[in-house]
């Protein structure tokens, strides 16, 4: 168009100096992502050349160095007055004609494309912004749903004035910015009518552990502004790239977020932010379809600009279409080094005071500080950890003093979330309830230790910090694999070095996620307890079908796992809770018989084909049938307890075939534990039904020595190491070897004693999985055996 307006069409990312960082990704996006049907509202750049002009126009420049050379570098105790002399200079000045003529020129083309006076929204865009290393999140003024050319022209004019926001000043002062010279462009972007649907902000990696191969997606109704300003809880959207890939169901989780807030346009202008009712508050804004487009779009930005992406998308009330609205680098993984890593784990317990999402890894401990606006940072004292509702980038400067920072509404893409990160400071984010659980004064532990879910607890705790460098480690010739669990920690764990999960837990998801007895949800009709009813209801809202409530959160478990070590295996033990254990699951008193040894009793295959639990299993199939089958994760293998004899066995494989789930098909492979005695004598006969064998030696040991596991008066009697049990093990991968069938063992002994790690590599085990905490030192232990051997 001109020097001082250039369209979408006519940018791209070698325009930053003229139309900032922001605009030059959105001219970029419009030419070469709406080829492949990503769809990018038109818009233009009011250029960097014409905020020069504006200056030069109000002779302010002078004025401008003038004010910014008074400013205290040391305590900033000036910041504020300094920001509104500057801004005032621009606020009152005068447009040059020319100018305001290109502006008007420029919407008019806008409003003619659309046939009607068009609503823009209106952003800043410094030159230096969105650049890796340097977020500059929401320091510059934005303004949605501007109308009418008057109303741009004015827009501009604030937008010019906050390049020197006192939160920006600080900002490019701290990140060495400030000895460049910074100008601003400002992007004039068509509405998308996100108010009348939804909208929200996509990173193409996870966030918080890196993790490459995953999209986080997150929405709430209404404007995206109060996801960036941190003001709801949003739903959250998992997507594993792999499956997306591959054509395959890719959503890996759901989360609903309580969204208490819609933000919509404001007649004649602005917005207006008000309650969401409860039925949309309990509903995704998005359906699963919705989901894998912005997790493909995701990817081919994200291809486009080979590296993370921080990207903002908004639907379209009226036309029912998606819009990628802005795309920014990623600011905070880009630099880190993914082979060092800092493990930090709490050495005692305390009582749990709140919890939300965890934003950063690690434990601090202080007093909390509530706060309800940056004017009282004063009060802040540094190491304090900060408690507040919500911030906004005025906060940023407060945020830095403090040890942590919880809030009570946003989520992981909240503004809170995303200054935490990039300040290296622990955050908890959507702590509901924090404000009236805890007060001033009260010494807390932040732990961001554990997972996705951060947790704050009363009094100062103590804790560990160890630092690992796994850059140049060989592993070991026997492979390392984990014993895991929980889903929440897989990412993070994936960096570690492995090969893969040697045992996956269902009972864990089953016990922490799902919270109700299969069978409880097969029968619910006929459940006697009206209270225990009730409970399942409310876990089950949104679910048409019981069962598939019970499906559905298991596939999203297990999947999570098997795709953060993908396309390592990882083997999930089918359920193995024991009666006593299955009866305290919602509902499951009904279904489960009273034993007066539940160790030996109904468990492990025995249940599989039983009446009592034969529904209960077709459930935990469908689930491993849906991860493998439907997103394409053939790294799942199964694995059978408890399997008493080879009879029991081939009733299980037969039982899974009719199942859906048959043995060999697409890598299919089904193991089975050497826990009992029997395990062991008969290898040979196990051997010809699993496709191999895992050593769990608690079992072996308490079965072999007759000693029950829990009992604190026999505890000396039950020790691995005694000859029976090591006979036992190296009797079984005797025959395994044999057989020409893998072989594992699961558990502590090899971390905790050389010797018995240099036992087992010696008889030729082929794995060897460790509890997370426990995996360094057993790799240390496989190495030094090998080196032996």
């Amino acid at each position: 168009m001109s020097d001082l307006i250039l369209s979408f069409r006519e940018i791209g990312m070698g325009d930053v100096g003229r139309v900032g960082g922001k605009n030059a990704s959105l001219g970029e996006m419009f030419q070469k992502l709406i080829p492949l049907q990503i769809n990018i509202p038109d818009g233009f750049a009011i250029t960097a050349d014409a905020f020069r002009l504006f200056v030069q126009h109000n002779e302010i420049g002078e004025s401008i160095q003038k004010h910014l050379k008074e400013l205290d570098l040391k305590d900033f105790s000036n910041l504020n007055s300094v920001s509104s002399s500057i801004k005032k200079l621009f606020l009152s000045g005068s447009f040059p004609k020319e100018l305001i003529q290109q502006i008007e020129k420029a919407y008019q083309q806008l409003c003619e494309a659309n046939e009607r006076e068009v609503e823009v929204a209106v952003r800043s865009s410094a030159t230096a912004e969105d650049l890796p290393g340097a977020s500059f999140a929401g320091l510059h003024e934005s303004f949605l749903n501007i109308r009418g050319k008057e109303k741009l022209v004015e827009t501009v004019r604030s937008c010019f004035a906050s390049l020197y926001n006192a939160r920006a000043i600080k900002y490019r002062h701290d990140k060495g910015f400030d000895k460049h010279e910074i100008a601003l462009s400002v992007g004039v972007q068509l509405m998308v009518r996100a108010d009348l649907a939804c909208s929200g902000v996509t990173f193409s990696i996870d966030p918080e552990s890196g993790f490459a191969d995953a999209v986080l997606i997150t929405g709430c109704w209404g404007l995206g502004e109060n996801i960036v300003q941190g003001a709801v809880i949003p739903d959250e959207y998992l997507v594993f790239k792999p499956s997306l890939e591959k054509g395959k169901k890719s959503i890996l989780s759901k989360k609903i977020g309580s969204k208490t807030k819609t933000m919509i346009y404001q007649k004649g202008g602005g917005v207006l932010n008000l309650d969401t009712p409860k039925e949309k508050q309990k509903s995704f804004v998005l359906s699963d379809e919705e989901i894998e487009t912005l997790g493909k779009w995701a990817v081919e930005i994200e291809k486009h600009y080979q590296m993370p992406m921080d990207i903002e998308w908004a639907k379209d009330g009226n036309s029912g279409e998606l819009f990628i609205v802005q795309a920014r680098p990623e600011t905070v993984h880009a630099e880190k080094d993914p082979y060092v890593l800092k493990e930090y784990s709490l050495t005692e317990k305390g009582k749990l005071r709140s919890t939300g999402y965890a934003i950063g890894s690690g434990i601090t401990a202080g007093k909390i500080k509530i706060l309800h606006s940056p004017a009282e940072a004063n009060l802040l004292e540094k190491g304090d950890i900060l408690l507040t509702e919500i911030t906004n980038p005025d906060w940023d400067p407060v945020m830095k003093k403090a040890g942590a920072i919880i809030t009570t509404k946003g989520g992981r893409t909240s503004h809170a979330a995303i200054v935490a990160r990039e300040v290296g400071a622990l955050a908890i984010v959507g702590a509901e309830g924090a404000l009236e659980d805890m007060k001033d004064g009260d010494v807390v532990t932040v732990d961001n230790s554990s997972g996705k879910m951060g947790k704050v607890y009363e009094g100062k705790l103590k804790w560990k910090i160890q630092e690992h460098n796994f850059r140049g480690l060989q592993l070991p010739k026997t492979q390392p694999m984990f014993i895991l669990a929980d889903p929440e920690k897989a990412f993070n764990l994936s960096f570690f070095p492995n090969k893969g999960v040697g045992l996956m837990r269902m009972e864990f998801v089953v016990n922490g996620s799902i919270q109700v007895h299969p069978m409880a949800l097969v029968h619910f009709d006929q459940l006697k307890d009206k209270e225990e009813k009730a409970q399942i209801e409310v876990l089950c809202h949104g679910y048409s079908d019981k069962k598939e409530y019970f499906v559905d959160r298991l596939a999203q478990s297990v999947g999570t796992i098997a795709a953060a070590f993908y396309p390592k295996d990882v083997i999930l033990r089918m359920s193995d809770f024991k009666t006593n254990e299955y009866a305290h699951l919602l509902g499951g008193s009904q279904f489960e018989v009273e034993e007066e040894n539940p160790m030996l009793g109904f468990r492990g295959a025995s249940r599989y084909d039983h009446e009592r639990y034969r529904e209960g299993f077709a459930l935990e199939c469908q689930a491993v049938k849906r991860v493998r089958k439907d997103m394409g994760l053939e790294n799942l293998k199964v694995m059978i307890p408890f399997c008493r004899t080879p009879e029991e066995g081939k009733k299980v494989i037969a039982r899974m075939k009719k199942l859906g789930l048959e043995q060999g098909k697409n890598g299919l492979e089904i193991y089975v534990m050497a826990e009992i005695p029997s395990n062991v004598i008969l290898a040979k006969e196990f051997a010809q039904i699993f496709d191999g064998f895992s050593i769990g030696s608690n079992d072996l040991t308490q079965l072999t020595l007759g000693v029950d596991r829990d009992s604190e008066v026999l505890s000396e009697l039950f020790d691995e190491n005694n000859p029976a049990i090591k006979w036992m093990i190296a009797e079984v991968i005797r025959k395994a070897k044999a057989a020409g069938k893998k072989i594992g063992l699961c558990g502590q002994a090899p971390s905790d004693n050389p010797a018995f790690a240099q036992f087992l590599i010696s008889e030729g085990i082929d794995s060897i999985s460790f509890n997370p905490d426990a995996l360094l030192k057993g790799i240390e232990n496989m190495i030094q055996a090998e080196s032996k051997i």
